[in-house]
Order: structure tokens, then sequence, then C-alpha cells
């Protein structure tokens, strides 16, 4: 019943962004998401990696006939519109064929399979196609952070992020330093992010066909509530960006006229009293929190209980998008450091609401919840009193996320089951 609740709000969630952003004149996620069941798909490689996680409830054999049909059908595509002589100029020529084996395991749970196994392999279903419900649903919202909220706050993140050390306009110049080399790397990785979470879901995910159940906790479920409460901040705290608001750089397309003044990354913007500026149509405004830093966040705590090769990856992974975030413009340090505050209390709360709530969760997740919104007060309010005063502020502003931090690891410590040592029996005194 749980799992039907949560498909009846999330089918209600994406009708209403459809209706939303058909009041845009843009197709919503139900429309875009249907299209890409014959025409090509934004992301070929997201809809075989959210078949990878629908795969985990079969087995072996099953696997490889699912993957096999998905690429056959993707061939089929191929030379239909070779024939017919279509040229794919928008999206990716391959994606459709996972998608259409997805659609078609819905069918085979509903008319083949009964009882538990029905529900495992709906599970299974739902659970990838909730990857990609997430990608369509943050595009939608997207869309509408542009179209209702003309006036964005970068000029208040700009002078707050001078506590900081203007990183993104240091970090920006580091990227440029390093040549195309440098840029391809980071923006791989800022653009794969979601294949690096399959990888990581997929090991915490690969005994789901033994055990015929899930874990009560994994990847998916994080990135999937970041996914969803994170635009709703976008709401609130309209930013679009270093690279949009302050001019245009060598990875970037610039603000145009919009930009307060083409600075970035070379000049740090001048301290003087922020005010809401007015922004483009279709620039989103999707700068606070940094949702990549708090996806990589989670891909980094999720990690830790991998093998070495896995923690190795995460921290990467983590390093890199914080480098990419901020050499490419998108995101100011502030933006980064309540992305951190963020992840950590989202993961809190579902890490409590799977064990069980106490009081050690509860304060957490307070706790979190408070120096999040004390960041986005401070940004908004303080901005200039941060920038007069960086050896104040910043040091601040880091014992801030540093403190949730501590909480964090500190409280989830205490969660870990500790094992009892083996009692020796005592030795015995011989017959005399």
């Amino acid at each position: 019943m749980l799992w039907a609740a949560a498909g009846v709000v999330a089918l209600g969630f994406l009708i209403a962004l459809e209706i939303a952003a058909r009041r845009y004149g843009m197709p919503g996620p139900i429309t875009t998401q249907a299209r890409e069941v014959i025409f090509p798909p934004k992301s070929g490689f997201l809809l075989y990696a959210s078949m990878a996680l629908m795969m985990v409830v079969l087995t072996w054999r099953e696997r490889l006939i699912a993957a096999g049909v998905a690429i056959g059908i993707d061939i089929v595509f191929l030379l239909v519109r070779w024939a017919a002589d279509v040229r794919v100029t928008e999206g990716h020529p391959f994606g459709s064929g996972a998608l259409w084996v997805i659609l078609g395991y819905a069918v085979i749970a509903i008319t083949r399979r009964r009882g538990r196994e029905r529900v495992l392999l709906l599970k299974g279903v739902g659970l990838g196609l909730l990857l990609v419900a997430g990608r369509k649903t943050g595009d939608a919202w997207l869309l509408i952070t542009s179209k209702t909220r003309p006036a964005v706050l970068d000029q208040y993140v700009a002078t707050a992020d001078h506590a900081l050390g203007d990183p993104s306009w240091l970090v920006g110049r580091m990227v440029e330093a390093t040549g195309p080399i440098g840029a391809h790397v980071l923006d791989y990785v800022y653009v794969q992010l979601a294949l690096a979470a399959v990888v990581i879901a997929l090991y915490q995910l690969r005994d789901v066909a033994v055990e015929r159940r899930f874990p009560r906790h994994h990847l998916v479920r994080t990135f999937l509530v970041i996914g969803l409460v994170g635009p709703a901040i976008y709401m609130i705290f309209p930013v679009v960006g270093p690279v949009f608001a302050y001019g245009t750089g060598a990875f970037g397309t610039g603000g145009g006229h919009w930009a307060v003044a083409n600075l970035w990354p070379d000049t740090p913007p001048p301290i003087h009293t922020p005010h809401q500026m007015p922004f483009d149509e279709f620039t989103p405004r999707n700068c606070m929190p940094s949702l990549h830093t708090a996806w990589a966040t989670a891909i980094f705590l999720h990690s830790r209980k991998g093998p070495r090769i896995l923690r190795f990856a995460g921290a990467f992974w983590l390093i890199a998008t914080l480098g990419a975030t901020l050499g490419f413009g998108y995101h100011y340090g502030a933006d980064l450091v309540a992305g951190v505050v963020f992840t950590l209390t989202i993961e809190a709360g579902l890490r409590s609401l799977e064990r069980g709530w106490d009081r050690s969760g509860t304060q957490l997740v307070i706790y979190g919840a408070t120096v999040f919104a004390a960041l986005l007060l401070s940004y908004r309010y303080l901005p200039v009193e941060m920038a007069r005063h960086p050896w104040v502020f910043g040091p601040l502003l880091i014992l801030a996320m540093t403190s949730v931090v501590h909480g964090y690891v500190r409280t989830t410590k205490l969660w870990e089951p500790t094992v009892a040592p083996v009692r020796q029996p005592e030795p015995q005194p011989e017959p005399a």
C-alpha cells in the first residue's frame, strides 16, 4: 500500500507539472517521456541506466534477454531512420529500446506474475521509471523557475561569496589554465552524474534478485528526494549563477545584455549594496542550493561502505563535481556550502525514517534544517556585512557546514550495529 500511495502521489505530481508546463507553451514531463518511445530520446545513457536499475530484480538469464531485446529494438529504429533518411539532430539515436523493455516488463508483471513476484517486478519497473521521471520532472521545474521568477538574487549571493574568497572566480581561472583537456574531463563528470549514481545504486541493490526484496534505504531514494525538494528552494531563492549574471567565460554562454557586467572569471564583482535584478525567461534559476553538489555528496556518502574502488570513485566524483560547478561558473561557493548541508539533512531524515525516529535523528534533522535556513537568510540579508568582514563570516560559514558534517558522522556512527566480542570459555581444571 505504501508503494501504491507513493505511485499515486508521483503520478499526481507529474500531472500537475504537465499542466503547469503547458501553460507556458512547453510540453511537460509526461509528454516528453511518451515521445521517447518513438522519437530519439534526450539521454539514451539515462534510459539504459534506468533499465539496469530495473534489472536488479531479474535473474541473469532474464537480464541478458532484456539487454539483447533493448539493443535489438534500437538497431531496428536506427535502420528505419536510415531507410527513411531521417537524421537525428537532437537527442541520442539510441535509448528507446531500453524504455520499451521497461514498459514491457510492466505488462509482464501485471499479466504473467502473481503475488510477491508481481510486487517485486513492479518495484523494479517503478525504480527504473522513477529515475527517468526524475530527470523529466527536473527539466519541467527548471522551465517553471525561469518563467515564474523574473528577478534573480545573484548580486546578494555574489556579494556574500566574498566571505569565501570568490571561489568561482578562482577555480574558473584554474580551469581555463588547464585548457580543453581539463575542461572536457570536468564536463564529462558534471554531465554523467546520474551514471555514477547508478553504479553505486547497482552495488547497493546487487542482492535484490537473490533475497527477493529491496533494502530499506539506498541511493536512489536520496537522489529522488533531493530532486523533489531542491527545486522548491529555487522558487524561494532564484539564482542563475556567475557565468550568466556576470558575463561570459570560456565555457559558458553568458547572460548577454541581462548580465551585470562581463566580469567572470577574471574580475570579482565589487562590493556594493545588492539588489534584485531582472533576467531572461529561459535561463533556469537553479543555483541555490547546488543540487549537483548535493547529489555528488550523496554519491560520496553511499560509496563509503563499498569496496575500495567505489570509495575512490565516490571521492573523485565529489571533488570533480565541486571543481566543475565552480570552474564553469554555474555556481557560487555559497551554493556549495548550502548544498552539502541540504544533502546531509535529507540523508539524516531518510535514515531516521528507515530505522525509526529517535532523539538523535530528530535533533540532527532539526539542526541541519536550522543551519540551512540560517545560510539562506544570511545570504539574503547580511551579504554586505559578510563581504566587508570575510575573516569573520568566511570561517563561520565553513564552521556551520562542518558542524553539520560532524553531527551527521557522530550520529550515524551511533546507529551502526556493534559487534560484541565472543566470550571465550573459561579453562576447566584437569581432573586429578
